[in-house]
């Protein structure tokens, strides 16, 4: 199976559960959520005018909308072949879910690497059994697309962008007939203004849950 691919880099993990683990972050292109907030719209769209090869796309600037297609066999080789030591793998858009993760997850943990799927909700999820899933709701987006019951239950981790308290009322509501007993639960301000930082951090303390800041734009890496 074949994945349009815009970017793979390593860094570290900069929010959510993970924060702060090196990792290696491969980006497939084309999302039709449409979040008004989103810093990677550069990959909602797969233009064939923009197809190219798998050398353009591996640890390079990924917003000009570049992808090109690659197996997941392929994909491990270029890790290989680049030297990038992280073992945590963070499949992310885009909106992953679009496509079958199986293979791609089963052919990474095959290879010894641990994998973690960013995802909106609003598709199925399919991949191995082991993938840690974070789900990240998007509600009332651009495309009306509606967070899905099942992808909330396979979540690990369900981290929320929350801005106002009305976001923390549709997660609320969301949740209304999921168990989170066994999941992370985490906001995550929408941005680094003071009034959605103190938000999500009163409502963290009142129910335990977890902050999650986006620790690379606070140091001003990728």
């Amino acid at each position: 199976m074949h994945y349009p691919v815009n970017e793979v880099f390593e860094t570290i993990q900069g929010e959510g559960f993970f924060t702060g683990v090196p990792a290696i972050f491969i980006r497939l292109q084309g999302c039709p959520v449409g979040c008004a907030w989103c810093d990677t719209q550069h990959t909602w769209e797969k233009l064939p005018k923009n197809k190219v090869t798998q050398e353009q796309v591996i640890q390079v600037d990924g917003t000009v909308g570049r992808w090109c297609d690659m197996e997941p066999e392929a994909l491990i080789s270029q890790l290989q072949a680049k030297g990038f030591t992280a073992k945590h793998v963070v499949i992310t858009g885009g909106e992953p879910c679009m496509y079958d993760l199986k293979q791609l997850t089963s052919e990474l943990e095959s290879a010894g690497y641990q994998c973690q799927i960013e995802t909106s909700g609003t598709f199925e999820v399919n991949c191995s059994d082991r993938t840690w899933v974070t789900v990240s709701p998007k509600v009332n987006m651009r495309a009306g697309m509606e967070v899905r019951g099942d992808a909330l239950q396979r979540a690990d981790e369900i981290k929320h962008p929350v801005a106002i308290m009305r976001h923390v009322e549709e997660l609320d509501a969301l949740l209304e007939n999921i168990d989170i007993t066994n999941k992370v639960m985490c906001l995550q301000p929408i941005s680094q203004k003071p009034r959605a930082t103190e938000l999500a951090m009163r409502t963290c303390i009142d129910r335990n849950w977890r902050l999650s800041i986006q620790t690379h734009k606070y140091l001003a890496i990728d």
